[in-house]
């Protein structure tokens, strides 16, 4: 870009040294942004030429203002998976929302929030699941039921332009990466956790691909509109679904269980068969790049 570092967007993550947070931080610099990168550690945020560490509680309202004063967008990264729900609630829901009201408050101009397809009912029989599908009820899980909250919470934040990005199973390598490193490891180790329905649609985008997105609409590389089928609406709260090609619960545990030298447990049992729609996304200009095929190389390259 030909901006220089005065006319540099400034982007803060909170997240900065997780999974999607670090991948997200790489590509807006890549994008030309000055990244102010939210870590809760001293010396974790990415040390690379154009991200400044900002170390603190996104929720503690102080640190929210001061972190998001002059910065032109917030991308929120963070959600305490696999805590009890009241920590998923005190996180997830309440200590975003707190960061969103700084950055309206603050002037920001886009808050982009990873959010999960898991907010959406996607109970056997289902169907497709587009942007306006029915969510999880209060059975759907700690997980889907704190970020449909989350979710919620920031609709009502007016006076920023918001956009709820839903992806599903994040591929990528990573330490923390649920599906390449955990749930392999968990498939390794645990007999209960290679039963599946084979059949079952495993909906997913790589990282890169999700993290590309995350930039392009923080930077502005995605126009605001007035429509949602064209872009993030001006001053509203646009939710976005981001899925790479159609693969099977088949094709991923196939390739863990190969790599990690166990056999998978198919399991005939009542599961969703659908797709997670991202039309919107691509009318966005969003395009996946990683294929199938090279992400589960990919996984299982990582695990031999």
């Amino acid at each position: 870009m030909s901006e220089t570092a005065a006319d540099a967007p400034v982007v803060v993550v909170t997240g900065a040294n997780g999974f999607v947070g670090s991948a997200t931080c790489a590509a807006l610099v890549e994008r030309g942004a000055s990244v102010r990168a939210v870590v809760r550690r001293a010396g974790s945020a990415p040390a690379v030429p154009g991200v400044e560490e900002r170390v603190g509680e996104f929720g503690d309202p102080a640190f929210a203002a001061s972190v998001v004063e002059g910065a032109t967008a917030v991308v929120t990264t963070v959600h305490p998976m696999g805590s009890d729900r009241e920590t998923q609630h005190r996180v997830g829901v309440a200590a975003t929302t707190t960061l969103a009201r700084a950055a309206r408050d603050a002037g920001v101009d886009r808050l982009v929030h990873v959010s999960t397809a898991a907010v959406y009912d996607r109970s056997p029989g289902m169907g497709d699941v587009d942007e306006g599908s029915a969510l999880v009820g209060e059975d759907g899980g700690d997980y889907g039921v704190t970020k449909r909250d989350t979710d919620a919470s920031l609709a009502e934040v007016d006076g920023t332009t918001r956009v709820l990005v839903r992806p599903p199973a994040i591929l990528g390598p990573g330490e923390t990466s649920v599906w390449n490193t955990l749930r392999p490891a968990a498939v390794r180790d645990q007999p209960d956790a290679r039963r599946t329905a084979p059949d079952k649609t495993f909906a997913w985008v790589h990282v890169r691909d999700l993290a590309a997105f995350l930039a392009d609409v923080a930077v502005g590389v995605v126009a605001q509109s007035d429509d949602p089928g064209r872009g993030p609406v001006v001053g509203g709260c646009t939710p976005v679904n981001l899925a790479a090609e159609p693969a099977r619960t088949r094709n991923y545990y196939e390739t863990v269980t190969s790599a990690v030298g166990v056999e998978a447990a198919w399991v005939d049992e009542p599961s969703w068969t659908g797709r997670i729609v991202a039309d919107r996304a691509r009318a966005w200009g969003w395009s996946p790049t990683v294929t199938l095929e090279q992400a589960l190389a990919e996984l299982a390259d990582g695990l031999r």
